[in-house]
């Protein structure tokens, strides 16, 4: 199985769970919750990522 690669960036438009944890300073379990409500899961193929814009959209609707 191939390795993904991983690139520096400092604008992410998806990122995997860890990464979104990291951003959000959660835990994974957290980020998972915030993924099912804001309806930001992309899945392509076997790979999972999550739309850091409607992460950051659903956040700010929440915030007030």
């Amino acid at each position: 199985m191939r390795q993904t690669k991983e690139r520096e960036s400092s604008c992410r438009l998806a990122v995997d769970i860890e990464g979104l944890a990291a951003m959000l300073s959660c835990g994974q379990m957290t980020a998972r919750k915030i993924v099912e409500d804001s309806g930001a899961r992309i899945t392509i193929g076997r790979r999972v990522l999550y739309s850091v814009r409607k992460v950051e959209k659903y956040l700010e609707t929440i915030a007030g």
